[in-house]
């Protein structure tokens, strides 16, 4: 037997290759060079009406409504991270105030809903209850509300952020969606294509950047209210901050570009530009510069390792290569057949990089948490890989145990936090734990991709997904599971909400990550589409918006 095998070991391995399709946009990024001269107008004009803006904050003298509404419009136009400290302010004293909304600013729905959404958001655990005022004695919202669109959007967009048992919520959501899809026909722009979009992408589960630009392009520059200020200050700071976005994605495609796996690995995914815009939806702020290159290309690293696994290797080269990066040693090398060894050196000297980076601030110890977490999903894609080869069935709680990790959450929310200069060793320690907010997110991510890349992974043979497995376990349709998972992704999302309540283990700040990373799987695998995989249609037309045209000043 042993003999003949040896004979044998010339013999062509067949490989599980994807065909995945080629980059969309070939040498677009790789250079972008800031002009000075405009990026200077713009930001010395952005200081004076930075001043103009803090100003109307402040100002006494303005009822609630108007405060609320200001504040909204600050957040959706994308300049709140000017003014944290004042917005919390207000908040603050507002929910401490008064708790109960009494008084007659509280009867109306639209500022009500305002008032709980804003405070959810800011980590007020404010009680959904109030919202009882605005329901009939049998506990159904009042049909006199069903003409009111502007309260029921705002209510729509308030039921977004309910955590568990909250009914009335759930109600909420269910009214409003009802009433608003039976109004938008009749409605006049802007309102009509508020009310539209919202009802396609909450604002909640919105990618910020996005939802900045389609706001201000496509809503706030069509209102007759529209401050003037506020518009032209939106506008140059947007603008201002993508041109230092196409800074650093062109930092990011040329880093990829020169390791040219492109030509080495042409199994794997070529996506830098999809992972870059992840990063965006992430932090788009310009203190998380660093952040964001570095999230980026450990996103493409992961990538390229995932589609080894997945796209291309064999089980015993599949071993020695999780071995491998588990000693995380340049001389484990050589054990490794020759186009492993490409990305090997390649995932060991990203670390090493970040670590002389990270070095320079005194914070090269918080890297081993990333090194971690990259070992961990390693060693999970191997069981994952032996489990598709071996055509093995697990049940679905064995299957989730490994597939949490395979989903990339628990390393890219960890690595999120490298380039974060106020992220402390405190701070990795507490998500090594793995928290219960992570664990949603980690959930999220895997029970949202499962549904959207099922049909794809059933055509490839793949037997080994989430909603085989459910489908196995408790003898259900394709339809059941399908509707099992979203059910665990809602769970998941309420999780999320109610892990940014105060008090929080953590800095806003570092909740915050979490919270868009979610956003962007709602985002990324909208109505069931792998938007990674296939961003033709889901990511394209948000990368254009958000890194190729400005906007017209």
């Amino acid at each position: 037997m042993g003999s003949t095998a040896v004979v044998n070991h010339e013999e062509e391995i067949v490989r599980p290759v994807a065909n995945f399709s080629p980059s969309l946009w070939g040498d677009r990024f790789h250079s972008f060079s800031i002009d000075n001269q405009v990026a200077q107008k713009y930001a010395q004009e952005i200081e004076a009406l930075k001043e103009q803006t803090r100003s109307m904050l402040l100002a006494t003298g303005r009822n609630l409504s108007e405060t609320l509404n200001l504040i909204d419009i600050i957040e959706r136009v994308g300049l709140a991270y000017h003014f944290e400290k004042e917005i919390e302010n207000i908040l603050d004293q507002i929910y401490n105030k008064n708790t109960n909304f009494e008084g007659d600013e509280y009867n109306d729905l639209s500022n009500f809903a305002l008032q709980f959404r804003l405070l959810r958001q800011h980590g007020y655990n404010i009680s959904p209850k109030i919202f009882s005022k605005f329901q009939d004695g049998n506990g159904k919202f009042k049909e006199s509300l069903a003409s009111n669109v502007l309260g029921l959007l705002s209510l729509y967009e308030a039921s977004h952020v309910r955590t568990h048992c909250e009914d009335i919520l759930e109600d909420a959501l269910a009214f409003s969606t009802t009433h608003l899809e039976s109004a938008a026909p009749q409605l006049k722009s802007p309102l009509k294509e508020k009310v539209e979009h919202a009802l396609e992408q909450s604002l909640h589960k919105g990618i910020p950047r996005v939802e900045t630009r389609f706001f201000i392009s496509s809503i706030y520059e069509k209102e007759q209210s529209k401050n003037d200020v506020l518009l032209r200050f939106a506008k140059l700071d947007f603008n201002l901050l993508q041109m230092l976005h196409k800074q650093e994605l062109a930092e990011v495609s040329r880093w990829w570009k020169d390791l040219d796996f492109v030509t080495t690995l042409p199994y794997a995914r070529d996506r830098a530009v999809e992972c870059y815009f992840w990063t965006v939806g992430v932090y788009f702020e310009p203190q998380y510069s660093q952040a964001r290159v570095m999230l980026a290309k450990t996103i493409a690293m992961i990538s390229i390792v995932d589609d080894t696994f997945d796209a291309y290797g064999i089980v015993k080269e599949l071993d020695t290569y999780t071995d491998a990066i588990q000693r995380w040693n340049i001389s484990e090398i050589d054990r490794l057949p020759d186009y492993m060894k490409i990305s090997y050196k390649a995932l060991l000297d990203l670390y090493d990089d970040y670590e002389k980076e990270l070095s320079k601030d005194g914070r090269s110890h918080v890297v081993c948490y990333a090194k971690e977490r990259m070992k961990e999903i390693v060693r999970n894609y191997n069981v994952e890989a032996k489990w598709f080869i071996e055509g093995y069935l697990p049940p679905v709680s064995e299957y989730l145990n490994n597939a949490l990790a395979t989903s990339t959450y628990y390393l890219l929310t960890t690595t999120s936090y490298l380039g974060v200069k106020s992220a402390t060793k405190q701070d990795f320690e507490w998500l090594s734990k793995n928290p219960q907010i992570l664990e949603a997110n980690v959930t999220l991510c895997r029970v949202i991709d499962d549904t959207a890349t099922y049909e794809v992974e059933k055509s490839r043979g793949q037997v080994a997904t989430g909603i085989e497995c459910y489908m196995r376990d408790y003898g259900v349709s394709t339809e059941e599971a399908m509707a099992a998972f979203q059910e665990m992704a809602e769970i998941a999302w309420k999780d999320v909400n109610e892990g940014i309540l105060r008090p929080t283990p953590v800095s806003t700040e570092i909740l915050t990550r979490i919270l868009n990373l979610a956003r962007i799987i709602d985002v990324t695998y909208k109505h069931n589409q792998d938007g990674y995989t296939h961003p033709e249609k889901v990511l394209k037309p948000h990368i254009i918006a958000l890194l190729v045209d400005s906007i017209e000043i």
